[in-house]
């Protein structure tokens, strides 16, 4: 496989460094043969779970598999409860756990290859491997997506080799963690793993490894401006940082870019079922967009982002395609205003649109004003029930330590006041330690209908 090879092809270079010790490709690609020497009982076309978050070890599996042409299963919860759940919707022939304390835990079971889903036959008729990636499941059963691994390792191939240490932050479940992880080891560059997810922690990597290039949420990046990381490390190494997963407020981006001037700003755009597109930004400061993908082409229909491309998924394991349209465009559920030059502003998600007595309410707007007052670290912005409107508008506030929480709700319900239409201004205001964050560091909204 092309992807394999170039990876064969750089070696002294640094490819992972993961809680204090270091990788180089050499040894990336050694320890990608021991498995496949190794797992000699897996074999072609055989459904494999890895649970594991991002080690040495689970990237060599997770490419030893690939060279097997097996169908691959990244689980990164920790929660044996879901661990289970996934495992019960795909059926696994195999399931090898990296988290035990003891070593590598091998378990085989007997599946009839008979009664394999129709996406998993196509792929073993077709010699190919695959991919399996859970949503969020924030909103009911995460739907289990198969992607046909070679044709997306494939849009990797032709990167062109850079010296450079990008820090991998989402998940090894996650289609953007995986875009970084496959980005970053085809362009030669030095991957830097953060042991944990913490803005002292990842701000303290950046200095000691150089990273050039941080890849996070909002809500992450908004948790290293309130825990001031950019006073005690130093982050001059940074060159740029992409932001995506969830909307951005405004406020927040111009905060970081007085924080970060020299750094350049660019939000990604991608979905589990489509893949991360190339996209480029107007400027560091703004929240426009551009598509410059030749694998993606979009549409934009009552508002909503449609997207079609070479890298989307083949189908759901456990889910109707009703999110899909006959020919092939996925309904993303993002809402856009494009510019007259062809820029898109995503502006929220369909689901989260509050709507008060007809009016529709974004949620990024009020949460943009919420941010931009002295006193406030974090807020979520949702929907509670109304009896007259339907629905109203209600923000969980994190306040500043030793914030005097009467004035600020008189300030809070003045700048709403003076900068959104009165129905946008939230209604009940609770004062909170935790404004409600997932454990991929985005927003949590329940808006309760």
């Amino acid at each position: 496989m092309e992807y394999l090879d170039k990876l064969s092809g750089y070696s002294d270079e640094v490819a992972l460094s993961f809680n204090s010790e270091q990788h180089s490709y050499s040894d990336l690609n050694q320890n990608i043969k021991r498995f496949g020497d190794d797992l000699k009982q897996i074999t072609q076309s055989q459904v494999v779970c890895i649970v594991s978050d991002y080690s040495f070890d689970a990237i060599s599996l997770f490419f030893a598999l690939v060279k097997k042409k097996c169908i691959i299963v990244p689980i990164v919860s920790e929660n044996q409860e879901e661990v289970d759940k996934r495992i019960a919707v795909i059926k696994p022939d195999v399931v090898i756990n990296l988290r035990k304390s003891t070593g590598i835990a091998f378990e085989q079971f007997e599946q009839d290859t008979a009664n394999r889903h129709q996406l998993i036959l196509d792929l073993i008729l077709r010699e190919q491997s695959g991919l399996v990636l859970f949503s969020s499941g924030s909103t009911g059963e995460p739907k289990a997506m198969i992607h046909n691994l070679d044709v997306l390792l494939a849009t990797y191939v032709d990167k062109r080799p850079k010296s450079l240490s990008i820090m991998v932050f989402l998940m090894f479940d996650h289609i953007g963690g995986l875009n970084t992880l496959l980005n970053s080891l085809s362009m030669g560059a030095k991957i830097v793993i953060p042991e944990k997810r913490e803005p002292e922690h990842v701000a303290m990597l950046i200095e000691r490894e150089k990273v050039n290039l941080l890849p996070a949420s909002p809500t992450f990046l908004n948790m290293m401006l309130i825990a001031n990381v950019h006073q005690h490390y130093d982050l001059k190494s940074l060159r740029m940082v992409t932001y995506g997963t969830e909307a951005m407020p405004e406020s927040l981006l111009l905060r970081l870019k007085a924080t970060l001037p020299r750094v350049k700003l660019l939000q990604t755009f991608g979905t589990s079922e489509t893949g991360i597109a190339q996209t480029s930004s107007r400027s560091s400061s703004s929240l426009e967009i551009k598509f410059d993908d030749p694998n993606q082409e979009y549409k934009i229909v009552n508002n909503e982002l449609w997207l079609r491309s070479k890298t989307q998924i083949m189908g759901y394991l456990n889910h109707d395609m009703s999110s899909f349209s006959e020919d092939g465009w996925f309904q993303t559920g993002d809402l856009v205003e494009q510019s007259e030059d062809g820029y898109l502003k995503i502006i929220g998600r369909a689901k989260e649109v509050i709507n008060v007595g007809g009016e529709k309410v974004l949620p990024s707007e009020v949460e943009s004003v919420l941010l931009g007052i002295d006193g406030i670290e974090d807020c979520v912005v949702y929907a509670a029930a109304n009896a007259i409107t339907g629905q109203t508008v209600v923000a969980n506030v994190t306040p500043s330590a030793g914030t005097d929480l009467k004035e600020l709700k008189k300030q809070i319900r003045k700048c709403c006041r003076a900068q959104l239409d009165i129905y946008k201004v939230p209604t009940k205001i609770n004062f909170t330690d935790d404004a409600g964050v997932g454990e991929r560091f985005k927003k949590i909204r329940v808006n309760i209908k």
